[in-house]
Formats: structure tokens, C-alpha cells, sequence
């Protein structure tokens, strides 16, 4: 009597089908997480850049200057323009978008994969938000917040 050590077609088939169905649940859920990362990684560019301005306010006594151009609005020239910092693909553009004698407003602006998560902001006064809805605009009082449930 010859016993046959192995698997069936319909054995595999089936072992295929729940490995299929459970990435298709993974997937989804692993692609939200890289996006969170990627938008932590950018708040925490976003205070290091908090800290170069204060640190140009203190040597200069105003917010003005720390970018470049005639406008003191756009890149920083005292500190790297885009996040993640240490290297890798990169997925935000750091800007300050206004300064002042006395404030600032910085923004980190969603690039290449993670377009579309919406825009983060950090003010002077230490006012944090988030442009969930991803219209550009953060004005709600629920946008004020870095977290996802506010």
C-alpha cells in the first residue's frame, strides 16, 4: 500500500484564498500606519524648525530673514526644507509661511506618496494643526490639533 505524503489542489487553493484575504485586511491597515509615521516624523521636523527660528530670533531679535528669498516666506535657509530629515524618501516640504518681527507660522506640505494626508502646521504662539479634511485650510477649531481624534 502506497501512501502519498504531499498536498491536494484543493488544499492549496484554499490555503492561498485565507492567505490573500488576510493581506488584503493587512495592507490597508499597514499603508495607514506608514502614513501616521510619516506625519509624526513631519510634526517633529516641524518643532526642530521651531527651535532654528528661536534660536535666529535670539541671535537676530526678530523671525525675520530665516528664509530665503526677498519675502520672508518660503524655504528656511536655517534648517533643512523637507522631512523625513535623515534621509529616505522624502514626504513633506518644510516652509515658513509667515514671519514677523514677533511670529511665525511654519507648514509642512504632504509630497510624493503621502499627498493628500493634508497639510501640518505649527504657529509661534504653539498652536498645532492639521488640515484633515486636506481642503487647504485650517481654520477649524477641530483642525487645531495634531492628533486624530481631537
Amino acid at each position: 500500500m502506497n501512501k502519498q505524503i504531499g498536498f491536494t489542489l484543493i488544499e492549496l487553493i484554499i490555503a492561498i484564498a485565507i492567505v490573500g484575504i488576510l493581506a488584503g485586511i493587512a495592507w490597508p491597515a499597514y499603508q495607514e500606519n506608514v502614513r501616521t509615521a510619516s506625519r509624526a516624523d513631519a510634526q517633529g521636523a516641524l518643532m526642530g524648525l521651531a527651535q532654528a527660528m528661536e534660536k535666529h530670533f535670539t541671535e537676530n531679535g526678530t523671525y525675520e530673514g530665516a528664509a530665503t528669498g526677498d519675502a520672508d516666506t518660503g524655504v528656511p535657509n536655517i534648517f533643512p526644507s523637507s522631512s523625513p530629515l535623515d534621509g529616505g524618501a522624502k514626504k513633506y516640504n518644510l516652509r515658513i509661511t509667515a514671519a514677523s518681527q514677533s511670529t511665525y507660522t511654519l507648514r509642512a506640505t504632504p509630497i510624493n506618496g503621502q499627498a493628500g494626508d493634508g497639510i501640518v502646521e505649527l504657529r509661534s504662539s504653539g498652536v498645532r494643526g492639521w488640515d484633515r479634511e486636506n481642503d487647504s485650510k485650517i481654520d477649524d477649531p477641530k483642525d487645531m490639533c495634531w492628533n486624530k481624534n481631537c
